[in-house]
């Protein structure tokens, strides 16, 4: 490929990407989504995970300026395991702290790759009643009238003041870091 050619290609892939990311971005509502959690234990690696997820975007002229916010209830985090299952909910105070909330302040768009828009979500992660700004990386489709997200990010409990993850004088811990995941289908109503 000449030099011509590739320049051409490089700056057609560019103006492609700047295109989609000004197009009109409507309001949407979460269809259906999971978040899940990877955690690790002495007796082993668990999964927690919950299909309870709602949340919303506001929309607007382009991706950078969609805001929003989504939420999931920590009484719904399930790990297959009813023990551990109370423990989650006892550890992360799911009485006085239900929810598991994102606050979306800014949606930083990067590069384009077929019909997925790497993206940065920038905001606020509430749980266990402490609120930390998080950017996140993710992944976005975003359709005619449904839009796909993913993303994972690591989170370390203790940031989030969530303790108890030792149990039986210490013989039983659960580590502090786990990994986030989220998959969400918004739907433009």
């Amino acid at each position: 490929m000449g030099v011509v050619t590739l320049s051409s290609t490089v700056t057609l892939m560019f103006w492609a990407t700047l295109v989609s990311a000004q197009q009109p971005v409507a309001a949407a509502t979460v269809l259906e989504g999971k978040l899940w959690f990877d955690g690790q234990a002495t007796l082993g690696d668990f999964i927690g995970t919950t299909s309870s997820v709602t949340g919303r975007l506001t929309g607007g002229t382009d991706l950078s300026e969609v805001r929003g916010w989504v939420e999931a209830p920590v009484g719904a985090l399930v790990t297959g395991n009813d023990r551990r299952d109370r423990d989650l909910r006892k550890s992360m105070a799911a009485g006085q702290f239900p929810t598991i909330r994102f606050d979306l302040a800014r949606l930083a768009v990067g590069e384009r790759i077929a019909d997925t828009t790497v993206v940065q979500l920038e905001g606020t992660f509430t749980l266990h009643g402490v609120t930390r700004s998080a950017t996140i990386p993710a992944r976005l489709v975003l359709g005619e009238r449904r839009y796909h997200l993913w993303a994972t990010t690591p989170l370390n409990l203790t940031d989030y003041a969530i303790g108890g993850l030792s149990k039986m004088l210490g013989i039983l811990k659960m580590s502090e870091d786990i990994v986030v995941h989220i998959d969400l289908v918004f739907e433009v109503p």
